[in-house]
């Protein structure tokens, strides 16, 4: 066995700290099956490291004294060579531990705690079984685990064409998941299921659970680089298996050695806050790479959009033409008048005329003929505004990686600070360009929106964009693994059914959708979820399932960096009361806490201003009434707020008329203070507390 060689530096811990720290971290010699056990710093989470009697190797966690995940096989499959899954012994192992803070440049809190201990094993394959090199590295955190395959240089293998990930979690307790369908054509943009665990198919990532003893799960996937995304598919009972995304190659991955893999993340807590409050994967990810990033702006922003998402307006050319001059400029006037940042713009650049769903054929530095692209950002650097541009590819990333540059050089010349992309395809039908593999010039291949080639391609936008000092907002993206932390300008996505779905039908989004994202592809990061329509109507007058009170409160639930206010302004100007919260209400937070909610149910936050002592507190609920007593505790003690509020009315209801009703109330709150907040049937509420002076 190797010895133990220290991970961390030593500054973190004391050495009488460190001592008690890394007791439980210890490798248990068996004649016939070594083991390696490790222990989260409070000891209440303990991993096992082993091989079964077929030599696979094997990974199994108790928290508190209770099996968990049961021994669950790790290993891959290749297209070219004996698998890697059997003949493994482990060789030896050696741990770490750190105990660290750092801050974020922008995010739902200023400070991150990065506490854990870590154990990297060592597995050797039999010379019978192709004498393959795998180490796999585990770090456990007080409220979750992540781990990964690092895979060293070797004689044996130089590249990896990996055909599938045999990562499994054999869940033991029984319990309800939260979940979509991964390999779908719509990609993420579909309603949560909520089943018994063993009735889940195969998910995408999060998939959230709740145990018969009220444990929390959720699991996902941190810094998802050059490699697969993976969709968590059921093998038999309650233990599921990573499955990744396709590519066009056979191969799903192709990496040269060495490399390591995503980290394969589980978030776990004894309660919905501690699920919600709790940075994993963002500890994951490797710090800012950018270095100064006081370019990257957080804002609120409005948007020609929501006319053309209900049918009114147009992206092509021609008399319902959305993007032109004329409206672009009301647009800014209407943005400099109520505080807004940003004004998004689609559909301004040639290429939307005819049919471009899934093979688009944009330019991307072209502007239509009704549409002076100079004179608008001249007239919107006058207002203080900026645009936030719009690179729809039709899923053409093809023709889109030819003109990125120009298109971003462009957008940095005339003082675009951020741009919305857009990958506008069925799930497979994103066009690709080589991959520089042996294929001729100018061939393509059709690929997943999660496979390696789009998870590169990501990456490649968002670096380039850093480059001309551009924030990347992705739509139709791969999903998000906290490379927010390391790339910041990757401010938002989408990733789920945002608000759009409401303007093709009557509750296309049902009243427990926004409830449910908060538990579950809220985990993953900040979603462009686009709320703020007030007049609560789609197209054709199809009704929302939401009151009025409940667009306010999700500005406070479904947490982005950019926020829109996606209604028509005309719109807008009707609800003056609830404009004057919109705009005041920040995007960026020093602290935010989860004070009221369960999964699918209903979700109130506390946030705290990052540039001010203000808070806002708020959320949304599904189709039950209920009522919640909200604690002020997180307030500054010895200090009173005038707390502005916004709720719903008496008789309000997300099915009738009533969705209109809405209450307001002045009342002065400190620490200590409780409040009994009635919720509607899709209702919610927001509320804004100042200190006195």
């Amino acid at each position: 066995m190797k010895p133990f060689r220290l991970l961390a530096p030593a500054r973190f811990l004391g050495a009488g700290i460190l001592a008690a720290a890394l007791a439980p971290l210890a490798v248990h010699a068996q004649e016939a099956k070594p083991s390696v056990t490790a222990a989260s710093p409070d000891g209440s989470i303990v991993l096992t490291v082993s091989t079964d009697n077929d030599s696979r190797p094997t990974w199994s966690l108790s928290r508190k004294g209770q099996l968990l995940i049961a021994p669950s096989k790790l290993g891959f499959v290749l297209t070219d060579g004996v698998n890697m899954v059997r003949g493994f012994a482990i060789s030896g192992s050696e741990t770490g531990a750190q105990d660290d803070t750092w801050q974020q440049p922008w995010g739902e809190r200023t400070d991150v705690r990065d506490h854990y201990n870590e154990v990297t094993v060592h597995f050797r394959q039999s010379a019978a079984q192709g004498s393959r090199l795998m180490d796999v590295h585990f770090r456990l955190f007080d409220n979750g685990i992540g781990f990964r395959y690092e895979l060293p240089a070797q004689p044996a293998m130089k590249t990896m064409k990996i055909a599938d990930e045999t990562t499994e979690f054999d869940i033991v307790p029984k319990g309800t998941a939260w979940w979509i369908p991964g390999g779908e054509w719509n990609r993420y943009e579909q309603v949560y299921q909520k089943t018994a665990i063993d009735a889940v198919s195969t998910a995408h990532t999060p998939i959230t659970m709740k145990l018969e003893d009220g444990t929390h799960l959720s699991f996902h996937e941190a810094a998802l680089v050059d490699y697969a995304g993976y969709w968590f598919k059921r093998a038999d009972g309650q233990t599921f298996r990573t499955t990744l995304s396709p590519s066009s190659r056979g191969a799903r991955v192709v990496r040269d050695l060495p490399f390591n893999t995503p980290w394969r993340t589980i978030r776990i807590a004894d309660n919905v806050a501690g699920l919600v409050e709790n940075d994993l994967e963002l500890n994951l990810n490797e710090p800012n790479a950018l270095g100064d990033v006081s370019w990257v702006r957080p804002m609120r922003y409005i948007g020609i959009w929501w006319g053309m998402i209900r049918g009114d307006w147009t992206w092509a050319t021609g008399p319902r033409h959305g993007a032109t001059t004329a409206r672009a400029k009301q647009y800014i006037d209407y943005a400099a008048r109520h505080n807004f940042g940003g004004v998004l713009i689609e559909g301004w650049n040639k290429g939307w005329d005819g049919d471009w769903f899934g093979h688009g054929d944009f330019s991307f530095t072209e502007a239509t003929p009704d549409f002076d692209i100079k004179a608008v950002t001249d007239y919107a650097r006058k207002k203080g505004v900026v645009l936030i541009g719009h690179h729809e590819t039709g899923g053409n990333i093809a023709i889109y990686e030819k003109q990125m540059d120009a298109g971003f050089a462009l957008y940095e010349k005339l003082g675009v600070t951020a741009v919305k992309t857009g990958y506008v395809a069925d799930g497979g039908g994103i066009i690709a360009g080589t991959w520089h593999f042996g294929e001729k010039p100018g061939e393509t291949h059709m690929e997943w929106h999660d496979g390696q080639r789009q998870v590169n391609h990501h990456l490649d936008v968002v670096k380039l964009a850093a480059q001309h000092h551009i924030s990347i907002d992705a739509h139709e993206p791969v999903k998000d693994t906290g490379l927010r932390r390391t790339y910041p300008n990757w401010v938002s996505r989408e990733g789920a059914r945002g608000m759009e779905y409401n303007a093709w039908g009557a509750f296309a989004n049902g009243p427990d959708h926004e409830p449910t994202l908060v538990y579950t592809r809220m985990l993953a990061g900040p979603m462009d979820f686009t709320p703020g329509v007030l007049s609560l109507e789609g197209a054709k007058h199809d009704p929302l399932a939401s009151t009025l009170a409940k667009q306010l409160g999700l500005y406070l639930a479904i947490y982005s960096p950019i926020q829109m206010a996606a209604d028509f302004v005309e719109n807008l100007d009707k609800y003056p009361r609830e404009m004057e919260f919109i705009s005041h209400v920040p995007t960026d937070w020093a602290e935010s806490h989860l004070i009221a909610g369960e999964v699918g149910d209903y979700a109130i936050f506390a946030r705290k201003d990052r540039g001010s002592p203000e808070w806002f507190v708020g959320g949304v609920n599904d189709a039950t009434a209920r009522s919640v007593t909200l604690s002020f505790d997180f307030l500054e003690p010895g200090k009173t707020y005038k707390a502005t509020i916004w709720k719903d009315g008496e008789g309000a209801t997300y099915l009738t008329e009533a969705r209109h009703r809405i209450a307001y109330e002045t009342r002065s709150v400190k620490k200590g203070d409780t409040y009994t907040l009635w919720l509607a049937p899709g209702g919610g509420a927001a509320m804004r507390l100042v200190p006195g002076k």
